[in-house]
């Protein structure tokens, strides 16, 4: 059940990562587009 438990939570882990990675790129890239008149 433990263990279970853990590999759940590694994979939402993991999943916020990602999400954070995600919206990061989104921060740094929006303004940088805008800047352009290309978004």
């Amino acid at each position: 059940m433990a263990r279970k438990k853990k590999s759940k939570f590694q994979k939402l882990t993991i999943v916020m990562a990602v999400l954070m990675a995600l919206i990061t790129l989104l921060a740094i890239l929006i303004p940088v587009l805008q800047g352009l008149n290309i978004f």
